[in-house]
């Protein structure tokens, strides 16, 4: 029996190397990405288009770079980080503001946003309370 969970902790093992390597070479390429981006607004693109895909490109990069954290500290603690994944998510609610806007005013998905938003950076801030 023994022999079995060493096999499934090692299977675990190789799937979160694997996801670490993913996220670094995602966010290498996000990176570039925002460089890119960057690059073309400075070269005289659209002030408001190139600062808001500065932007996402940016949110998206912190994201990825957020689920890396959590899967390099899962390596180092043997525990899954809550916070990083908070992060995540109140930055993909943020990018999604930025990106689709509220122009629909459909006042249940400006709630829910709301909502989402209020939740995540409540769940951030108790849970740096607690260290």
């Amino acid at each position: 029996m023994g022999w079995a969970i060493r096999a499934i902790m090692g299977v675990n093992s190789v799937i979160y190397i694997v996801i670490a390597i993913v996220l670094s070479l995602l966010a290498v390429v996000s990176l570039y990405d925002v460089a890119l981006r960057f690059f073309v607004l400075l070269d005289g693109g659209s002030m408001t288009e190139g600062v808001l895909g500065v932007l996402h490109a940016l949110l998206v990069t912190i994201i990825i770079i957020e689920i890396l954290e959590t899967v390099t500290a899962y390596f180092r603690t043997c525990r899954l980080q809550v916070r990083p994944i908070l992060i995540a998510g109140l930055t993909a609610m943020v990018r999604k503001i930025l990106v689709y806007g509220l122009e629909p005013l459909d006042i249940y998905d400006v709630a829910g946003t709301v909502a989402i938003i209020a939740v995540l950076t409540l769940a951030v801030a108790l849970i740096g309370k607690e260290k």
